[in-house]
């Protein structure tokens, strides 16, 4: 819609909707069926897997006098690399960390840390992933060459191999 951005080389596939307000950085893949409402906003790299689902309103109502005003929605946000699986629900509010997985069919309704794989419903924790997309192991190095460390109460980067992706 009017006012929506989407950056470049980005692939959005049939059936999607971007509302008025949404912004979609560079080298995104929005997967066939997944609407963006308003408020969502999606980093460079990040990938949205077929049919997932934003909402925007966390008390939605139809009646007239018990709507949500717009003004009350909440904004969502999924940074730089982080992947959302097929039929994953994000309920409006959270942050996607940089370089996380949401798995298939996940329901987030609370704040995904970096690196983080969450899982189910409600999605919790079930490891952290590489950028590479492999399983890893903070303080272990992954298969590609990366080592991770919790510095500051997050998971970053602590080495960077040569060559690869990471």
């Amino acid at each position: 819609m009017k006012g929506a951005r989407i950056g470049k080389d980005c692939n959005i596939g049939e059936h999607c909707y971007v509302e008025s307000g949404v912004v979609v950085g560079d080298h995104v893949t929005v997967k066939n069926g997944v609407a963006l409402w308003e408020g969502v906003t999606v980093e460079d790299g990040a990938f949205l897997g077929p049919f997932a689902v934003f909402t925007n309103d966390r008390r939605p109502r139809s009646m007239p006098g018990f709507k949500t005003p717009r003004e009350e929605f909440l904004p969502t946000h999924v940074s730089r690399g982080a992947t959302i699986g097929a039929n994953a629900t994000i309920v409006c509010g959270v942050k996607i960390g940089e370089w996380s997985f949401v798995a298939a069919g996940a329901v987030v309704h609370r704040d995904v840390e970096p690196y983080a794989l969450v899982a189910g419903n409600p999605a919790t924790r079930k490891g952290y992933v590489c950028r590479c997309n492999r399983r890893m192991t903070p303080g272990k190095p992954c298969a590609c060459g990366a080592r991770y460390a919790r510095r500051s109460g997050a998971i970053r980067i602590v080495r960077n191999p040569v060559s690869g992706r990471c």
